[in-house]
């Protein structure tokens, strides 16, 4: 039996930062996922580390400002995977007024200490950034944000917690959940029916939609009524534009949606809310989700955007914690803590809500409740050190990209440019041998896939097309299969290898 200081359900955003802080201040840190990293909400969010401008307007001022701070920690930590992005705002007269969008954008500007990213300015819409948009919309704001890659900024974490002593295990339930002797007493079933048994002084809950569903059913507590579930959809279209900015729209009903240059070649429109119920997995966009979006977005271009321009939709939950607001969009979506355990008895931290821009602030939350109940072990450290490939300077993803070109001079630019802002630095041991072997399909190489399933957990051609890469928006039913007879092959030469 593994015995742990700390050990934590769910392997999304919030429990990976948490395992990558407590290894790293020398707890003994164990983490199971029930599926595969990242394959909640983690990986359906709107790709961005963004203060959260609407959340102004309902008062959440300390978690705008803990997000706006964040921004340029997560960036310099990450800088492979985040990138600053300018977003337009039209000015639309019949719904919020101009001077209460320069108010908020001022305090946009101003409350999180930004020093790198640029500041707010007007914009003229007769211009280029204008030419998407129908004529009407003749001025505007423009504001910095950051986009990420989300469901690589979980398995970054990931690693970096397994490089500091912490046991990830994918594809392994908690099943069991029990306090004896000061210690919690876990009994963890894989994916092939082994079970595995455990003890641990802390536990921490981030099983995000499923939080609530861990409290019932593996610490038998049928009471517990915490998150309040919000479905947020999304969709990516053909290309709508050409430039390299993101547009914010604001819509009648009080809400906004965010259209973003995406993968290269496509324009990520979303998102909706809306109250769920069922299971958070089961979790798939609505007929009218799909009508809203495509409604919202066709009220402010030129051309109407169609449902013949979607190539791919995808839908999570939000386990917002459930303050009692009216509609969904209202719900707050700060992240709330909740300790258990009185003297004597092993803890419980159960975490509710949480936005991926504020999971390294929540981690270091989370880490200051276990040093009060287990001990105090090392100090804050997670916003210096880079994530894993993220050893260079923001500014310096175009000299990486050119070191490529040079080791392996036969790559695609766009081949190029998606491997070094997947992987940063790491393409250096990727590409070590001078060659990536065979070509799977869309610059995804045998060595690439061998990184993947070796580094990054990964096992499923859906692993590796969806969360690892987003080459599931070019890959073939044939060029799938193809991936998929490969990992088999892999899969069996490992096993080899072990016996």
């Amino acid at each position: 039996m593994q015995d742990y200081d700390v050990f934590i359900i769910g392997g999304g955003i919030n429990g990976c930062g948490v395992a990558r802080d407590a290894a790293g201040r020398g707890y003994r840190v164990g983490l199971a996922e029930m599926n595969d990293l990242a394959s909640g909400t983690s990986s359906w969010s709107t790709k961005l580390i963004h203060g959260g401008l609407r959340y102004l307007e309902h008062y959440e001022f300390r978690l705008v400002r803990h997000a706006l701070m964040e921004r340029e920690v997560l960036w310099s930590i990450a800088p492979h995977i985040i990138r600053p992005l300018r977003f337009v705002l039209p000015h639309h007269k019949g719904l919020r007024p101009a001077w209460l969008l320069r108010t908020g954008l001022f305090l946009y500007d101003h409350i999180g200490g930004r020093k790198k990213l640029k500041a707010t300015n007007s914009v003229d819409l007769k211009g280029p950034l204008g030419a998407p948009l129908k004529p009407e919309f003749r001025t505007g704001f423009e504001y910095s944000d950051a986009r990420v890659d989300d469901a690589r900024l979980v398995v970054l974490n990931a690693r970096d917690a397994k490089a500091r002593g912490a046991d990830i295990m994918v594809r392994t339930r908690l099943t069991e959940a029990r306090r004896a002797g000061g210690l919690w007493h876990l009994t963890l079933c894989r994916e092939d029916g082994r079970t595995v048994e455990a003890s641990a002084k802390f536990l921490v809950n981030t099983g995000g939609p499923w939080v609530d569903t861990i409290i019932q059913n593996a610490l038998g507590r049928n009471e517990a009524r915490h998150i309040r579930l919000v479905q947020g959809s999304h969709v990516v279209m053909k290309k709508l534009y050409d430039h390299d900015r993101a547009y914010i729209f604001q819509n009648a009903d009080g809400r906004i949606i965010f259209a973003i240059p995406y993968e290269d070649d496509f324009t990520l429109v979303g998102t909706t809310d809306q109250d769920y119920s069922g299971d958070p997995g089961s979790a798939a966009i609505t007929e009218s989700e799909i009508d809203y979006l495509l409604s919202a977005a066709s009220e402010y271009f030129a051309q109407p955007v169609l449902r013949d321009d979607i190539v791919w939709t995808y839908s999570g939950v939000r386990p917002l914690y459930d303050d009692g607001a009216s509609k969904a969009q209202e719900a707050t979506r700060d992240y709330v803590l909740k300790v258990e355990g009185g003297k004597g008895e092993a803890s419980i931290l159960n975490c509710f809500g949480g936005k991926i821009t504020t999971y390294r602030v929540l981690s270091e939350e989370v880490l200051e409740r276990i040093g009060e109940a287990i001990g105090e072990k090392g100090e804050k450290w997670t916003g210096k050190a880079p994530l894993p490939g993220g050893d260079f300077p923001v500014d310096a993803v175009a000299d990486l990209e050119a070191e490529l070109r040079t080791r392996l001079p036969a790559l695609g630019v766009r081949t190029v440019r998606r491997l070094v802002r997947a992987y940063g630095t790491d393409v250096r041991k990727i590409a070590a041998k001078g060659t990536l072997g065979e070509d799977l399909g869309h610059g995804l190489s045998e060595a690439e896939v061998a990184w993947l399933v070796e580094q990054e957990w990964a096992i499923t051609a859906n692993d590796i097309l969806w969360r690892r890469t987003k080459l599931g928006l070019r890959f073939s039913r044939e060029e799938t299969a193809r991936l998929e007879a490969h990992l088999v092959d892999v899969a069996a030469e490992r096993r080899t290898a072990a016996e």
